[in-house]
């Protein structure tokens, strides 16, 4: 079972519901903000995209203050698996699950666009299993805010530990400052913690998810999370 959490502002928790519930076929529901519990047929935890209390102070940092908060971080210390996409990736690193924090994109300016991210460790983590070695994505971005930072000691860790999962490339899989949307170190497009079961990830897989919507790159990653669940 897929959790879905609803913030104030919240735009792609329906998106993520029907990659989930329709798309793979796996079960889904919505958990509101000031729930306190997650129930133990519960295996993933999905933080949505949006714009979580208006991005006020700046983004994910009211949020992070949800009662939800800390049941999920209680299910992530359980080994539970959380995915927080765009603004959950926000709300994971202002919630301190994730390392790092995320600036305004170098150019000031919202970005909305495809982009091409590569897998990293493909068969060392349960959200990219179903991925090739070196396969190239092409996802969709959105967001004001994906300029991902972290102090020098930070950014060795991630790479000691594999927790570096998507990079932003090109469309041949080079890793470039060209092919970089928004100024992130290292082109990060997404990250996992130490134990692997949280990743936080700026583009939408769910906007690409079938083929109705022209791209079905994303589904691969729910995929992964169930199989790997199903498999445990």
């Amino acid at each position: 079972m897929f959790a879905i959490v609803v913030f104030p502002g919240s735009n792609c928790d329906h998106d993520c519901y029907h990659a989930v519930k329709h798309v793979i076929g796996r079960p889904a529901r919505f958990l509101w903000h000031k729930e306190t519990v997650i129930d133990k047929d519960i295996k993933c935890v999905v933080l949505p995209g949006g714009f979580s209390h208006g991005d006020y102070l700046r983004a994910g940092a009211l949020a992070r203050f949800s009662p939800i908060i800390k049941a999920v971080t209680d299910f992530a210390k359980d080994g539970g698996f959380v995915v927080g996409i765009c603004n959950g990736f926000q709300i994971l690193l202002e919630s301190g699950l994730l390392p790092g924090a995320m600036l305004r994109n170098r150019a000031l300016k919202f970005i909305c666009k495809d982009v091409f991210v590569r897998a990293a460790n493909v068969k060392k983590t349960p959200f990219t299993a179903t991925y090739t070695e070196g396969r190239v994505i092409r996802l969709p971005i959105a967001h004001a805010e994906g300029n991902y930072y972290a102090d020098a000691g930070t950014i060795d860790e991630l790479k000691t530990h594999n927790q570096i999962i998507f990079n932003y490339c090109d469309k041949d899989g080079n890793i470039s400052d060209e092919a970089n949307p928004n100024g992130a170190l290292l082109n990060i497009a997404g990250i996992s913690n130490k134990q692997g079961n949280v990743l936080g990830m700026m583009p939408h897989p769910e906007r690409a998810s079938e083929e109705i919507l022209g791209n079905s790159d994303g589904r691969a990653l729910f995929q992964s999370i169930a199989q790997h669940i199903e498999g445990a």
